[in-house]
């Protein structure tokens, strides 16, 4: 089917349209679900192990189930995506993924929970989203990249096995899946003690399914074509300074995966909302001040593209596929924004 499709409309276009239906999965999923790091570590922080950690708990583990059960079929290949072929960077991991946690609890979302949000006519979430996005691009290829280029060359860790955590404990996929499968059952258990809605509980089933489906549609793309296609998952930083730099300096955008999944996540995220009537607009105010989503949003966007990916690109894409860098990414992630939580918290009970 792949191959049909690639020799009548190309591969570019193939990429674009798995990517806009990877997109709305998953936008829908994560709206209906309330899928988002930032909630999961605000609630560790403050001593709690709610439905909030029962949520990212149950996407996370459905993705390492559901990738490593198909990479254990048979079915995929990660060997040569970026986050295991390439060399990557453990200093650029720690210190952007620090940066990172730390943005995510001041803007009050990650970067895919801004792109959500703004589909429910959220402004803070379309203003901060579009701020990340910038620095984002200055990051990868603007005045911000030479900082991060430097940031990243401080420790730099080999492809292949060396970054592969499953090669460096001798773990196989399918071992990796049956283990995931026991982490699913207890995620859903603590979810059902947490009183979390069934609904809600599939639907971050099915965020960690979309980034199955990514992967798998980007490497069915890619062994089908003629030309060489770089597999890749549900990530947010670079497909969306991707979109907005065709949008502002381009006629025609240039088809791929990442151009179809940002608008795909934005449609499948309103579609949900207006179906469920949360949609509703929303601005800043007196308890949502504009600076402090904007410094979290510089912080994101710089700390995303040093730290290989965002909250979804690293720890969920990356870590399902046993990336060392992106577990040590969300790793730091978690510790950034628990520690910034618990900081602001203390300081608004001094000033309180």
């Amino acid at each position: 089917m792949f191959e049909e499709l690639i020799t009548r409309y190309g591969e570019g276009a193939v990429l674009m349209a798995v990517g806009g239906l990877v997109g709305a999965f998953f936008g829908a999923a994560a709206q209906h679900s309330r899928f988002c790091l930032r909630a999961a570590t605000a609630e560790v922080a403050d001593g709690q192990l709610g439905p909030r950690v029962a949520i990212w708990f149950i996407a996370f583990s459905a993705a390492v189930f559901s990738v490593q059960g198909a990479i254990a079929a048979g079915w995929l290949d990660v060997s040569q995506s970026r986050q295991l072929a390439t060399t990557g960077s453990m200093s650029g991991a720690i210190i952007g993924g620090l940066m990172f946690g730390v943005g995510m609890i001041l803007a009050r979302g990650c970067a895919s929970r801004l792109l959500v949000l703004s589909a429910t006519g959220n402004l803070r979430a379309i203003m901060t989203g579009l701020v990340l996005t910038l620095v984002a691009q200055s990051a990868l290829r603007g005045v911000l990249s030479p900082l991060r280029e430097n940031l990243a060359s401080l420790w730099l860790v080999e492809g292949g096995a060396t970054r592969s955590m499953l090669s460096q404990i001798g773990m196989s996929s399918g071992q990796a899946t049956a283990i995931a499968a026991i982490a699913f059952g207890i995620a859903l258990f603590h979810a059902r003690r947490q009183n979390v809605q069934t609904s809600h509980a599939i639907a971050a089933a099915c965020v960690g399914a979309a980034i199955a489906l990514g992967w798998m549609g980007t490497y069915f793309v890619a062994i089908n074509s003629f030309e060489v296609v770089a597999i890749s998952s549900v990530t947010f930083t670079g497909p969306s300074t991707d979109t907005l730099m065709g949008l502002v300096n381009s006629a025609q955008l240039p088809f791929g995966f990442g151009i179809g999944l940002v608008p795909g996540v934005f449609l499948g995220a309103g579609a949900m909302a207006l179906a469920t009537g949360e949609a509703k607009i929303q601005r800043f105010g007196a308890d949502t001040p504009m600076e402090r989503y904007l410094i979290g949003a510089v912080l994101m966007g710089f700390g995303s593209m040093l730290a290989g990916g965002c909250a979804v690109g690293a720890g969920m894409s990356g870590g399902a596929i046993f990336a060392l860098t992106a577990w040590v990414a969300v790793g730091c992630m978690w510790i950034g924004a628990m520690t910034t939580h618990r900081l602001m918290q203390r300081a608004s009970l001094v000033t309180a």
